[in-house]
């Protein structure tokens, strides 16, 4: 995927970034070849990175016309991806230049080998990101086995999330939530977890809330878990596929309680989805498990679209691009790196955050430990597990 020799040398000279700030990438230390005329690329999005990204990725084809012409962004599941692109890259064929996934996909996709490897093979051509990135931020790369790029992080979850008219006792651990299921059969849900950031994350915190024996090893170290799951599933009707149809059951009154996290609890609420009046809970003890989102790059794109989805991942870092990854919430706070700060975000995620976010947050994630989530090939099991163990005959 890298030339040794190229046909012109690649410089990136500063360019007026519309966010008010200079864009001047380092000149690439691979010496990729960017293209002679402009390229089309294709951006699917298994993870709702769009809602978060997508402004300043169109920021880029404005700033750099002679490198981008036109941008398709697409959306799909997440468990559905990486067969897709298996099949491509087995019939010569990859049409997807860059997937923005969290952790399910981008660890179904180190599992299958379908990225191109970026660390440490092109860390010279991108910054340096054990500098820029916040802490969090810096451990979730760790995760990616140098195949995928964070572009966004939060702190996540899990939390509980209830209707406070519906949910008069409110859980304060494992076991009271248990009792509570038992006693409003039906009431409570969760997403599936291979295609939910609260339904991962609500299955990776429960063994530290539980107390399991190796909370990074959900094969030989979550009896208490998987145990619990069984258990709390003997009270749920169904998990939906994905963490949307969960938002919309809790707005629409059809149950009273959820897991979540601080982003797809302020975000349903900014859009109206779920009633503003909507409570979140920690359960005593909980730890939170981090999450990012990440840019990653099938094996089979063309050199010249290698070197401009590069850059792009150059522009995506910068502070002022990284300011627009407020949004509404939706992955609260966002931001991947170091000092960007609400007040540089646009107005309106100003405006939503201040009407719709929560004050506790700040001293939930002060408190409360960092873990971050399993790794790729543990969470792959960990997916499967669940899928033949607790949900598989329950999935809608």
């Amino acid at each position: 995927m890298v030339h040794n020799t190229i046909n012109r040398r690649v410089f990136i000279g500063g360019v007026a970034g519309l966010a008010g700030a200079a864009y001047a990438p380092s000149a690439f230390a691979q010496q990729l070849k960017l293209p002679t005329s402009p390229v089309v690329l294709s951006i699917v999005d298994v993870a709702g990175n769009l809602a978060l990204t997508q402004k300043a990725i169109e920021n880029y084809r404005k700033a750099k016309p002679n490198l981008v012409s036109r941008i398709v962004f697409t959306k799909a599941p997440s468990p559905e991806l990486p067969g897709k692109i298996k099949a491509q890259q087995d019939a010569g064929r990859v049409d997807i230049d860059m997937v923005l996934t969290g952790t399910d996909a981008l660890s179904a996709g180190v599992d299958q080998k379908l990225w191109v490897p970026l660390l440490p093979q092109l860390a010279g051509s991108l910054p340096k990101l054990d500098e820029i990135y916040l802490e969090g931020a810096a451990k979730m790369q760790a995760l990616a086995s140098g195949q995928g790029v964070v572009v966004t992080y939060y702190p996540s979850g899990p939390l509980l999330e209830y209707m406070p008219a519906k949910v008069k006792n409110v859980p304060t651990t494992a076991q009271e939530l248990l009792d509570w299921t038992r006693q409003n059969k039906d009431r409570f849900i969760y997403p599936r977890p291979a295609n939910s950031g609260p339904g991962r994350t609500w299955m990776m915190g429960l063994p530290y809330l539980l107390g399991d024996s190796d909370p990074k090893d959900p094969v030989k170290g979550w009896d208490k878990t998987w145990a619990y799951l069984k258990a709390l599933g003997e009270n749920i009707e169904y998990y939906p596929g994905g963490t949307g149809a969960v938002m919309k059951e809790l707005g629409d009154g059809s149950r009273d309680m959820t897991v979540t996290t601080t982003g797809w609890d302020i975000n349903p609420r900014v859009l109206g989805v779920v009633p503003k009046e909507a409570k979140i809970a920690a359960l005593k003890g909980f730890h939170w498990v981090t999450d990012a989102h990440y840019m990653c790059i099938p094996k089979g794109v063309s050199d010249e679209k290698l070197a401009v989805l590069v850059d792009l991942m150059n522009f995506l870092l910068t502070k002022e691009q990284q300011a627009y990854t407020y949004d509404e919430g939706y992955f609260y706070p966002g931001p991947a790196v170091k000092g960007v700060t609400l007040d540089m975000a646009p107005a309106e995620s100003q405006a939503a955050i201040k009407e719709f976010g929560r004050p506790e947050y700040e001293k939930l994630i002060a408190d409360n430990p960092l873990e971050t989530p399993l790794d790729p090939d543990k969470m792959v099991v960990a997916f499967r597990l669940w899928d033949e163990q607790v949900g598989g005959a329950k999935r809608k």
